[in-house]
């Protein structure tokens, strides 16, 4: 399998364990099949240049992966609530809880997260859990609408 990365380096070696929790999946090396995407990675360079894709030949025979989109939504839904701060509320933290503790998959084990790539952030998790927007799959592309 071909990925790509975007990255403000042009030389760059992934290391295990390195990352942010605060991202989708938590820590880890974040990678594409789409090289428009990891262009668009590689230019939220935080010094303000341009940045590097970098590609990457997977082999993913012997690999533990779990895909997202064959899961569903909202085990994704729950697992980015998980990682991203969305909202400092009590009510927030309180739903987010129960959402995550209802739909959460554990994932220890798995090498390889495969899921959708969406700015799902902040005002978007807790309108979704107010009930102010919803989720649908388009093909495979995932559209949040107001309700």
């Amino acid at each position: 399998m071909i990925l790509y990365h975007g990255s403000p380096y042009r030389e760059f070696i992934p290391e295990y364990g390195k990352g942010e929790d605060k991202h989708d999946y938590g820590r880890g090396f974040y990678l594409t099949e789409n090289v428009n995407l990891a262009r668009e990675w590689a230019v939220c360079n935080p010094n303000g240049g341009n940045g590097w894709v970098h590609k990457y030949f997977l082999d993913c025979r012997d690999l533990k992966i779990f895909d997202f989109e064959s899961a569903g939504i909202l085990p994704w839904l729950a697992e980015l609530m998980k990682h991203r701060a969305a909202d400092t509320s009590r009510r927030y933290r309180m739903l987010s809880e129960k959402f995550i503790s209802r739909y959460g998959i554990g994932l220890d084990g798995y090498e390889v997260m495969r899921g959708w790539r969406r700015e799902l952030v902040g005002d978007d998790l807790t309108a979704l859990l107010d009930g102010r927007v919803s989720l649908r799959l388009d093909g495979n592309e995932l559209v949040v609408e107001g309700v």
